[in-house]
């Protein structure tokens, strides 16, 4: 299980792991892509093609853009 929270949202899941899942599978099951938020795994900014390890929380922080 991957635990994935939301911030700013108030939005926290529990998503299933699988073998080979990176950080771009976790954003989509969530709702994102890799241009419309980021994520950090224990407190790091992660890449969108590094692996998620099993039982790990992923924190999705929304990119907001404007003018």
């Amino acid at each position: 299980m991957i635990k994935v929270k939301v911030l700013g949202r108030g939005i926290e899941k529990e998503i299933d792991w699988k073998e080979e899942m990176k950080v771009a599978d976790v954003l989509r099951e969530v709702g994102f892509n890799t241009e419309s938020a980021i994520a950090r795994i224990n407190g790091r900014v992660v890449l969108e093609d590094e692996k998620v390890e099993d039982g790990v929380t992923v924190e999705v922080i929304p990119v907001v853009s404007g003018g």
